[in-house]
């Protein structure tokens, strides 16, 4: 195997794949990036595989021998982000040999690595149609999400992202169990499309998403599924992860039909208020109170940490129904918030022990999150 490449590529390649690169490896070649140059075709592509998550992604190289190896992937990262950008980088390992040598124009490295043989294949499930997807509807629907997933492995189908594609639309669906995410986007899939259920892992799809927007591309996204196992597919660059078993929640259940009560309010101000106040609740449990009255047209956020102080701040609101006085864990507000662009929010609830619901403006009404209230002690 022989190929030239240049510095810029092939270290954006490799902090890409890298990320599928398995820090604790079962194996040693799991601890490697493998390298395929392809002569025909003029290009190389890097795969990293931890069992679980794989990436490949590929892109044009001068290949004057084709060929394939594992290198160290710390290793040969590590290096190669040093090297003086854009500059010509050779790779070469003769055939039959586990030796690499790579050669810059400041100097010359070897690297033993391991057989291609060694390095378990990437399981590429492309049976059947695939899904088509809209990329922007992608990204949108996973940083919409993302944040509302469990990190808990006790409840592992809570630690993945729900993703349903019916009638044209995308929804997507994250939840802990003390809060819910979705977003509905109706133009994301493909028209006539089978509707179709995965739960995939977070982990996954946060880098997919990274991928998607690190490398934007106007083509499709395809979605195979089979046995277990979901492959995204897009221009030079391949995603495959495991899906999760069991069945997900039932979560359309969960958001209340009507509400009692609506305050609508700037979502800027809202979010800074809540991230001073959030300073003094992170001393104690997180609990920031919330008490909205619609005679004077306030929202009073307060928390009280003992033994270090107390704070509030009073922004102006719209509201319909009564007054009411509850709590909430404050990181769930202020994600929820950040994970919104709309210029006011619409916080729709019942009573101080039932769910409430965040909505943004008419722009963002396909996107809804759920956050339980905490039980304030008398």
């Amino acid at each position: 195997m022989k190929l030239v490449c240049s510095q810029t590529e092939l270290n954006s390649s490799l902090q890409l794949v890298s990320r599928a690169i398995a820090g604790r490896p079962t194996h040693p070649v799991l601890a490697n990036v493998l390298v395929t140059a392809d002569a025909a075709a003029g290009r190389i592509s890097l795969t990293g595989f931890d069992l679980s998550l794989g990436i490949q992604t590929s892109f044009a190289a001068v290949v004057e021998g084709s060929g394939a190896i594992t290198m160290p992937a710390k290793l040969l990262t590590d290096i190669v982000s040093r090297l003086p950008p854009d500059g010509p980088i050779t790779l070469s390992c003769p055939d039959g040999e586990e030796q690499v040598e790579l050669t810059a124009l400041s100097g010359s490295y070897q690297m033993r690595g391991m057989t291609a043989e060694d390095f378990p294949d990437l399981p590429l499930a492309q049976n059947g149609r695939p899904i088509l997807l809209s990329g922007a509807a992608l990204v949108e629907g996973l940083r919409s999400t993302l944040f509302a997933s469990s990190s808990d492995e006790a409840k592992q189908i809570l630690t993945g992202i729900h993703l349903k594609v019916e009638e044209g639309g995308l929804e997507f669906a994250a939840t802990d169990g003390h809060r819910l995410a979705v977003r509905r986007n109706q133009a994301g899939g493909e028209q006539g499309a089978e509707p179709f259920a995965v739960t995939v892992p977070a982990r996954s799809l946060r880098e997919l998403e990274r991928l998607l927007s690190a490398r934007p591309s106007e083509e499709s996204i395809s979605l195979f599924c089979d046995r277990g196992q979901v492959v995204f597919l897009w221009a030079d660059q391949v995603l495959t992860s495991r899906s999760l078993d069991g069945t997900y929640p039932n979560y359309g259940q969960l958001i209340p039909e009507s509400f009692e009560r609506s305050l609508t309010i700037e979502r800027k101000p809202l979010l800074a208020a809540l991230e001073r106040i959030a300073v003094l609740a992170d001393q104690h449990n997180n609990v920031v109170k919330f008490s909205a009255d619609p005679s004077t047209a306030e929202l009073l956020l307060s928390a009280d940490a003992q033994d270090v102080g107390s704070g509030s701040e009073a922004l102006p609101i719209r509201m319909e129904g009564e007054a009411i006085e509850l709590a909430f864990n404050v990181r769930y507000v202020l994600e929820g918030l950040k994970s919104m662009a709309a210029q006011e929010v619409c916080l729709k609830l019942n009573t101080s022990t039932s769910p409430a619901i965040l909505h943004g403006d008419a722009e963002e009404q396909a996107f809804t999150y759920l956050v339980m209230p905490v039980q304030i002690r008398s």
